[in-house]
């Protein structure tokens, strides 16, 4: 069960528990002692990836412990996707590549029917646990006993997008050691492929579930997914997944505190961008100029941004993010963030983080960075009517209100 407090309450808790003054952590942590202590009193939000990383290698735990794992609450919108995890973990611990878990599969154009209206599918977040466990499941069968060559590799490419579809799933949920399971399951896939862009794709999942601690780890195995890519590049597809992986060194980059080749590497995501069609849900990884346009808002919150985002987000089409709603939450989410963080734009920061629930809210209300932000806002927000709203959303997420 998660703890029904902000990350700053679960802070103090272990940091008394390491016997560290607040001195000592700010020490450690390289932070002020002053924000460390407001963000205690859960009067600033801690939802800054450096932040987190830095606090939870000063304290020698886990991001989990420090932000809380999956939890529960009565909502049955954000509690039921929880339902599907142990399904999901059995698919992808209990097969292998040549012993899959299941004795017989439907035909493969048929699972690959489904991986498509599954990957379109309005409620792809909820549908993914219903469907992916049989249909990974399914694949290894294709796999470890194929018709023929042709067969074979098409159920391991398969296999790498169905494991890409675990990955998000399970991260997004709070299973981060699942979600990185997933990823390694998608290397193994793409180290039989041989070929570039599949290995593109797995070096993707896998850069995305390292651990909160190792984001210059991160950017070196970016720079390097990056380098191996580009000289094999030669359609759309090659240049989602590289451009995926240079939003990746650019997100790892300035988590990192190296501004130069944040920017150096977001250029080139745009770049990039520029020579595919902006289509977020279409295109592998929902890559575009739009999608890099959302990454400009994320990586200008994880920076401190606060009431800016809202110049950066006229820069965003909403309508392209329509088929990929978990990413159109996430978007909405990141200028809610910002805007919380400027004591004249709380009240828009509600409205933004409310917009966020409405578009998805089995994705908000598991978002450990949107809990934060609500959970801190109770402290701040007065007003009636955005306080009303506020309070329906903490109830709805398990917050104390």
């Amino acid at each position: 069960m998660y703890d029904q407090a902000t990350i700053g309450a679960r802070l103090r808790m272990l940091r008394k528990w390491r016997k560290l003054s607040l001195v000592e952590l700010a020490d450690l942590a390289g932070m002020s002692k002053s924000y460390l202590s407001m963000a205690e009193r859960g009067e600033r939000a801690l939802d800054r990836r450096s932040y987190i990383a830095a606090l939870a290698d000063a304290l020698q735990v886990s991001e989990t412990e420090l932000v809380g794992g999956p939890h529960l609450t009565k909502d049955p919108v954000q509690a039921a996707p929880h339902a599907t995890i142990p399904q999901i973990r059995t698919a992808l611990i209990a097969n292998t590549l040549t012993a899959p878990l299941a004795d017989q599969a439907r035909p493969l154009p048929e699972l690959l029917a489904d991986m498509d209206r599954l990957d379109h599918s309005k409620y792809k977040f909820r549908e993914a646990g219903r469907l992916l466990p049989a249909i990974i499941d399914e694949l290894h069968v294709h796999a470890a006993d194929p018709a023929d060559e042709a067969e074979h590799r098409l159920a391991l490419e398969c296999l790498i997008e169905a494991f890409q579809m675990a990955t998000f799933t399970t991260k997004d949920l709070g299973y981060g050691d699942l979600a990185h399971i997933a990823a390694m399951r998608a290397g193994e896939a793409a180290a039989i492929l041989g070929d570039p862009i599949n290995r593109g794709k797995a070096d993707s999942l896998r850069i995305h579930t390292m651990p909160a601690t190792t984001w210059r780890v991160r950017l070196t195995a970016a720079e390097q997914a990056v380098e191996r890519l580009q000289p094999h590049v030669k359609d759309d597809t090659g240049v989602h997944v590289l451009g995926m992986l240079t939003l990746a060194a650019s997100m790892a980059a300035t988590v990192a505190a190296d501004a130069s080749r944040a920017r150096h590497w977001l250029d080139h995501a745009a770049e990039l961008a520029g020579r595919t069609a902006d289509a977020p849900g279409d295109n592998w990884g929902a890559f575009s100029t739009t999608n890099v346009n959302v990454w400009r808002i994320s990586l200008a919150v994880e920076q401190g941004e606060g009431g800016g985002v809202l110049e950066l987000a006229r820069n965003v089409e909403e309508r392209r993010l329509a088929e990929r709603r978990g990413r159109h939450t996430a978007f909405l989410t990141d200028v809610g963030r910002g805007l919380a963080r400027d004591p004249r734009a709380r009240e828009r920061a509600v409205e933004w983080l409310h917009r966020a629930e409405n578009v998805a809210p089995h994705k908000f209300r598991n978002d450990a960075k949107a809990r934060e932000t609500v959970g801190v806002l109770l402290q701040q927000v007065r007003s009636t009517t955005a306080g009303r709203v506020l309070r329906g959303m903490a109830a709805r997420m398990g917050l104390p209100h």
